[in-house]
């Protein structure tokens, strides 16, 4: 029996619940798969599947196997690709997943960049704001604004970041002084969108932490809208230092209660790149890490990375 081959044919059993499905992938009969199930089964002296001619179901124990497998083959794989890229030029899909603000502020130009150092590596960028699994969703690397929590991952910090409490100059023209925290509550505030009814702002000077709820005059689930309905003076807005940096500089948005440290969630926020905790790094996943951190990691390239490709092109060659 081709173990290997067998425990790819019974994870996809445990994906597609169908034996038919299976066999179309692998070139073979679904007569085949079912005899290479059973040798699996008669070697671990395990009842992995339940047949009936309407449906698969696995066992406890296949639940189990079928777990573990997923680990396993993907690691298979990912040894193979990259003992192959050790004799050759680094190539490949690289699947890239970011939140939105930072993933088209900073790595568009980072990655046209990136093309012309290393032609033969392409990159799949996804921006969405939900929390990824990396395995299962099936990303190489995802760029985040909170360490990550969950087991099996590994992290690199590029920068830490702080949260600006800003408006539009023509928003606060005529509205109440911003003194202290509970000014807030006389002013209209545009908040991002998290799970629960109550939005609240946590402020914090010194070892002093206080927290405001408010009512929001605008919601949305996106920094960017955000940040325009801001500059459109819809009202305060909480966003990431290095997102308005320009529009402040530029004097778009006015920075206000700036001896106050400010966030929605905690303050140990920055942008932290998540790979899978793996014995071995895939190349084309560790130059790119090198590359993006080369041009946003630390405090003050942070700054210079949003929505600037300026530079980027005379740096592009080895």
């Amino acid at each position: 029996m081709d173990r290997l081959r067998a425990m790819e044919l019974f994870l996809s059993i445990s994906q597609t619940r169908n034996f038919s499905e299976t066999a179309r992938r692998f070139g073979i009969s679904a007569t085949g798969v079912s005899r290479m199930i059973t040798e699996i089964e008669d070697e671990l002296k395990v009842k992995l599947l339940l047949r009936s001619t309407r449906q698969v179901a696995l066992t406890e124990s296949g639940q189990e196997y079928a777990r573990q497998l997923e680990g396993i083959l993907w690691r298979i794989n990912e040894l193979q690709a990259n003992i192959t890229a050790i004799s050759s030029a680094p190539q490949g899909l690289l699947r890239v997943h970011s939140r939105v603000m930072f993933g088209q502020g900073v790595l568009p130009p980072l990655i046209a960049a990136f093309r012309k150092r290393y032609p033969e590596i392409h990159i799949e960028l996804t921006l969405t704001e939900a929390p990824v699994d990396l395995r299962r969703n099936q990303f190489d690397i995802d760029f985040r604004i909170s360490p990550p929590v969950e087991a099996g991952v590994k992290r690199r910090m590029l920068f830490q970041s702080e949260r600006h409490l800003v408006a539009a100059p023509a928003y606060l023209a005529g509205k109440p002084a911003l003194q202290v925290p509970e000014s807030i509550l006389e002013h209209e505030c545009l908040a991002y969108q998290l799970p629960g009814d109550e939005y609240t702002w946590l402020f914090k000077q010194q070892e002093q932490l206080s927290e405001i709820a408010f009512k929001p005059r605008h919601v949305s689930n996106n920094g960017i809208a955000l940040l325009e309905l801001a500059r459109l003076g819809e009202g305060l807005v909480l966003l990431d230092d290095y997102t308005v940096h320009n529009d402040i500089r530029l004097g778009r948005l006015v920075r206000v209660l700036d001896t106050y440290r400010i966030s929605n969630k905690g303050f140990d926020e920055g942008m932290y790149a998540t790979i899978l905790d793996t014995a071995i790094i895939p190349a084309k996943i560790r130059l790119f890490l090198d590359f993006v951190a080369e041009h946003v990691a630390g405090p003050e390239l942070r700054f210079a990375a949003h929505g600037k490709a300026a530079g980027l092109d005379s740096q592009s060659t080895p």
